[in-house]
């Protein structure tokens, strides 16, 4: 007889399966593809790095609810951060606003020539243009990212109210 996952862990595979697929998809945007990314490219990751810790430790704490709970709410609000990062970036690249200044420099530590060197061959990855939009749709990466992170946002959120409705006993 299989053992049937609880939701938290279902909760967590999820979120895991999330932050590692939208990471990996970065990574080969940009080392199989060669799409660089820019400053706010690099923000939008950081949030999947946190939300993936938070599935793991979901994944190895699924029977204190309570606990679970809180960890469903926390990735929640990660997405939702990573969202609101990902809706800016999208409003940066359709010239709605102006983005960060310094988007796309490179390192400017260590010597002049040192600084040159990387300025010659560093790839350059501007905020303001979308690198690749998709053929259909014309969305960019960063519009699929709010996209993504808002409905992950929403399956924490719920997860975490069932999950806590489960705690104090009312299901």
């Amino acid at each position: 007889m299989k053992k049937k996952l609880s939701q938290p862990r279902l909760i967590a595979l999820l979120v895991l399966g999330i932050s590692v697929t939208a990471l990996a998809g970065a990574f080969i945007a940009q080392y199989a593809f060669g799409l660089y990314p820019c400053k706010l490219c690099i923000y939008q990751r950081w949030p999947f790095v946190v939300t993936g810790l938070a599935g793991i430790a979901l994944f190895f704490f699924p029977d204190a609810l309570r606990k679970a709970a809180y960890l469903e709410f926390i990735a929640g609000i990660v997405f939702l951060a990573n969202a609101a990062i990902a809706l800016f970036h999208s409003g940066v690249e359709r010239k709605y606003w102006e983005g960060l200044e310094g988007c796309g420099a490179p390192d400017m530590t260590g010597s002049v020539a040192e600084i040159l060197e990387r300025i010659k061959n560093a790839p350059v990855a501007r905020c303001d243009e979308i690198p690749w939009a998709d053929p259909i749709f014309g969305l960019s990466m960063a519009n699929y990212n709010v996209v993504l992170c808002l409905l992950s946002f929403l399956l924490c959120i719920a997860a975490s109210l069932y999950t806590m409705r489960k705690a104090n006993g009312y299901l």
